[in-house]
């Protein structure tokens, strides 16, 4: 069954870096647009990037120009990496595929997501 794992999270400070993994297993993740989302305490869950079969990339503009996605097919990865975090980048990070080739305009539509990874917590703080 389809399954993607995140890993990578962790306490980092203000200011500070951090990578986040997600390994996919079950399906070619090559031919698919992978997403990571993020859940804060107490707020819904919102999309920060995607990175399509293409390598094609978006993201949320609160994370522009601090946060990279990349992927890596022969390891059936995606990859978040994340500089100059800020205490509202803290929450729970997640993985996922909506099981289409590109991002397009609506890759943050939580409706249109079709496999989830569990999550990796991230907290930041002095």
């Amino acid at each position: 069954q389809v399954q993607l794992v995140e890993s990578g999270g962790g306490l980092v400070q203000p200011g500070g870096s951090l990578r986040l993994s997600c390994e996919a297993s079950g399906f070619t993740p090559d031919y698919y647009a992978l997403m990571w989302f993020r859940q804060a305490p107490g707020k819904e869950r919102e999309g920060i990037s995607c990175i399509s079969s293409t390598m094609g990339t978006g993201y949320a503009y609160s994370v522009k120009d601090r946060f990279t996605i990349s992927r890596d097919n022969q390891q059936k990865s995606v990859y978040l990496q994340m500089t100059s975090m800020k205490e509202e980048d803290a929450g729970v990070y997640y993985c996922a595929t909506a099981m289409k080739r590109f991002c397009g305009e609506t890759w943050a539509a939580q409706d249109n997501i079709k496999y989830w990874g569990e999550g990796t917590l991230v907290t930041v703080s002095s």
